[in-house]
Order: C-alpha cells, then structure tokens, then sequence
C-alpha cells in the first residue's frame, strides 16, 4: 500500500473528540477497520493530523483534524463457500442474515475459512470487497458461539451509513438470554465500563479504564435456577452481555468463559441469540426492522426448562 494509488482513494474527514488516544486506535474505531490495517494507511502516508503526517503511536488532542485517505476496497481475495446459510433480506445495499451457533464471523488465525464471510461470498450476489479483504461488508460482529442476526453492507455508501449507525449507537439490537440464577428484579440496567481482563488478555472483564458500556435487561420468564431475559446494548462491546451479567452473578447458561466451568443444560456455548435488529436502511432512509425465529437448540432448552416447571 502507497500514496501512489491515491487517484482510486476516498477522502474521510473526522475530529477528535479527547485527548490522548492514538492515532491508529482511532482511525480503526472511526472507519470500522482493523488497527492492523490502520497501521498500514497511517505508515503510507495515506493520514493527516493537521496537515501534517504522523505516526501510528500519535497522541490526538481534542479538537484534532484528521484528513484519512482510504484506498478503495481490494477485490476479495476470500474463496466463497457452498455453507449452509439463511439469508433472510437482501437488496441492492444491505443483506441480513440469520448466523447460526458455531459460526465464526470472518477468517482469522485458527479459523481460516468455513466461515460467515466465506459463506456469504458464495450465497450474496454482488458483494463487494468493502470493509478490507478478509471481512467484506461486516460492519458488526457476534460471537461464535452466538447465534442471530447480522447486517451486511453490499456497498460503499451503505458501509459508511452501517459503520455511523453501529458507532453512534443508533443501530438497535436486542437480544434473547438464558441465565443462570433466579433474577428477583423485573428489568434493570448494567452501567459499567469494559475492557481487557488484566490478566487473561483473552477475556474481557468490567475494568475502571474500560470502554463505557450500557446494558438493558428485562425478565420474560422464571425457571427457578434459570431466567430468560431480554437485553439491549446501548453500546457493542466484545463480549458486552456475557460480562455484563456475569458481574451482576448472573452469568449466561453455557458460558464456559465467564460462567460455570462446565456447560449446562447440555448446552454448547452460551445461549444468546441475537433476535431483532432495527436501522435506518442507508438506500432509503427509512427505519427497518428485521427479526429472527429461535433457533432449535434455544428452543429446545426452553421446552426442557419448562417441563421442569410442571
């Protein structure tokens, strides 16, 4: 990557709104990027702080103009794969999809292929390279083990209209739970800031130098040693639901990683699906909302609970 491609670029404009953060972390979080890849604009002289180019590890300062010169998005070098997926919309600008449990978003070390993208490259039409090579048109990601919805940008515009939504936390998700422990309140709010466990760097874990994090949460039904619940982000961090009950002790039923060693309810991962997402479409402007039918295993843990209950 060089400035000598910058004839086939787009210009993007932004200000800093803190002191302190570097340079790369906050073109990554603002063009929905890797800070990898980040990295690489900023070192090709492709970043301007000012006017003036800097380097990776540049502390921005309030008020800070930044001019990004983005290469366009490369062809997709991904192989499309004949996976079983369920597209449930899809038109000229966004697909929706519904992701079963298991699947992994994108390719990464450990898990270079199977996966949604690769997926998606075989069964959605038109679908450009936008969003980097390895992840085109993913502008929100959830867990493997997480099954539910999720929305792809078919084009550059919708990718910008996607990635603003997503960041400014205008995009809505909520999601279906099952936890562990019997939940005496109706609904609440976590309010805690997220961030890397300081020790398993794996992890993620509510720390005082986190990322702010905003949970909402109702109870739909009470089983005793469960609870399903419904929850809603306020904001999308990794991991978000599954710390945030945890460290209210009601960790998500499944969940090895931050709840019991041992899966439950013969569960494999937590049971967390992500059932409505609501946006305004980036084509037309309007509000839309998209749901999703429970998948069998949720289901089935549901009709297992609530045997029990008889």
């Amino acid at each position: 990557m060089d400035d000598n491609g910058l004839e086939n670029s787009r210009e993007l404009t932004f200000f800093a709104e803190k002191d302190g953060e570097r340079l790369d972390v906050f073109c990554a979080r603002a063009c929905s990027e890797t800070r990898s890849y980040m990295q690489r604009v900023v070192a090709s002289g492709n970043v301007y702080v000012n006017e003036r180019t800097e380097k990776s590890n540049y502390r921005l300062k309030k008020g800070d103009n930044i001019r990004i010169m983005m290469p366009e998005p490369e062809k997709s070098e991904v192989e499309p794969q004949n996976i079983p997926l369920e597209v449930l919309y899809q038109d000229d600008d966004i697909a929706v999809i519904d992701k079963p449990k298991g699947m992994v978003v994108h390719p990464a070390p450990g898990n270079p292929d199977r996966t949604l993208v690769n997926a998606i490259m075989y069964h959605v039409r038109d679908l450009s390279g936008i969003g980097g090579e390895m992840r085109p048109g993913i502008v929100h990601r959830i867990d493997k083990m997480t099954s539910g919805l999720i929305v792809i940008a078919k084009n550059d515009k919708a990718h910008r209209s996607l990635s603003e939504q997503f960041k400014r936390h205008t995009a809505k998700r909520t999601y279906l739970a099952i936890v562990e422990g019997n939940i005496k309140e109706d609904e609440g709010t976590v309010d805690a800031p997220v961030g890397r466990h300081p020790v398993d760097r794996k992890r993620m874990a509510v720390v005082g130098g986190g990322r702010s994090a905003v949970t909402h949460w109702r109870v739909l039904e009470r089983f005793g040693r469960y609870t399903l619940i419904e929850a809603s982000l306020e904001t999308g961090r990794t991991h978000q639901i599954r710390v945030h009950m945890a460290h209210i002790k009601h960790p998500l039923a499944g969940d090895t990683v931050y709840g019991a060693s041992k899966p439950k309810l013969n569960l494999d991962g937590q049971a967390l699906h992500a059932i409505k997402l609501e946006l305004i479409h980036p084509g037309t402007g309007r509000k839309v909302e998209f749901t999703s039918d429970l998948p069998d295993y949720f289901a089935a843990v549901l009709s297992h609970l609530r045997s029990l209950k008889q």
